[in-house]
C-alpha cells in the first residue's frame, strides 16, 4: 500500500486508535504552513477565502486539470500571514486545510492503482507518546477529534466538489494562464507566474445552457468570487511593505 501525503505533508500513516497525537498549540501556526506561498481550497472556501486573499487555479499540466489556491505571499518560502507570534493572522479567514493539521484524507495506491476510497491519516512526525489520545478507555472518539473528523470528512467532500468546478471550468475553455507583475514601492519589480483565471469575456459568449449549468451547480458564484478576488493582490502588497525587511525571503 502507497499513501501519497498532501502538499504540504512529510509522511502520513493511517491513523488508529492506539495513536496519540502532538496537536498544535492553540493559536500556534504549524512550521509547515509558516513557508507557503499558497493555499488548497474546497469549494465552500470561495466566498470566505475572497475577501482576504486572491483566489486562483494552479495547475501542473499547462490547464488541463488545475485546484483552487489561495495565494498567501508573494515570494517564495514566506506566507505574508503568519503573526510575529507565529499564528495565522486572526483577523483573516483560516483556510481548512491549515485548520486540519495534522489530519488529512488522502489516496491509497495498491499495486500501483488508485483505490476509490480515502482514509484518515496523521502526519508521522506527529504522532508520540506525549501526545493526546483520540479515544477514550471505551474506544470512544473524545470530543476533541469528533469535531476534527467531522472537519477531515466535509472537506474531503468538499474537495470533490472543487474538483468537479475545475474540471467544469477546464471543459468549458474558461481558463486562461497570467503573470502577476508588481511595482513596490520599495524595491524591486517582481513577476508571479505558472497561475490560471478565468476569461470573464469567455463567460459573456458561453451558450444559454452552458450558463443555466454553471448556475444550477454553483459554478458561476465560485467563479466571481475568484475574479473579484484578484483585487487582493494589492493587498498582499500592502501587507508586504508593512511586514519588516528581515521577514522577507527571497
Amino acid at each position: 500500500m502507497d499513501i501519497t501525503p498532501p502538499y504540504g505533508y512529510q509522511e502520513v500513516v493511517p491513523l488508529n486508535k492506539e495513536h496519540r497525537v502532538v496537536l498544535p498549540a492553540d493559536g500556534t501556526l504549524p512550521p509547515v504552513f509558516r513557508n507557503m506561498m499558497v493555499i488548497p481550497l474546497s469549494y465552500t472556501e470561495f466566498s470566505l477565502a475572497c475577501h482576504d486573499y486572491p483566489v486562483v487555479f494552479v495547475s501542473g499540466d499547462q490547464g488541463k486539470t488545475a485546484v483552487a489556491m489561495a495565494v498567501v505571499g508573494l515570494e517564495q518560502q514566506h506566507n505574508l500571514f503568519v503573526t510575529p507570534e507565529l499564528a495565522w493572522d486572526r483577523n483573516t479567514y483560516v483556510p481548512a486545510y491549515v485548520r486540519r493539521y495534522p489530519f488529512c484524507m488522502t489516496r491509497v495506491n495498491v499495486s500501483g492503482a488508485e483505490q476509490a476510497e480515502r482514509i484518515a491519516c496523521v502526519e508521522k512526525r506527529a504522532i508520540s507518546a506525549k501526545g493526546d489520545a483520540l479515544h477514550d478507555a471505551k474506544g470512544e472518539p473524545t470530543p476533541a477529534w469528533e469535531a476534527m473528523r467531522k472537519l477531515l470528512f466535509e472537506f474531503e467532500a468538499d474537495l470533490a466538489r472543487t474538483e468537479a468546478t475545475c474540471k467544469m471550468i477546464i471543459e468549458l475553455g474558461l481558463l486562461e494562464p497570467f503573470n502577476m507583475q508588481a511595482k513596490p514601492n520599495e524595491g524591486e519589480p517582481f513577476t508571479l507566474s505558472g497561475m490560471f483565471r478565468v476569461n470573464e469575456q469567455k463567460i459573456s459568449e458561453l451558450s444559454a445552457d452552458k450558463l443555466k449549468e454553471l448556475v444550477q451547480n454553483g459554478v458561476l458564484p465560485r467563479i466571481y468570487a475568484h475574479l473579484m478576488s484578484m483585487s487582493n493582490f494589492t493587498r498582499l502588497l500592502t501587507r508586504r511593505a508593512a511586514q519588516p525587511k528581515t521577514a522577507a525571503k527571497v
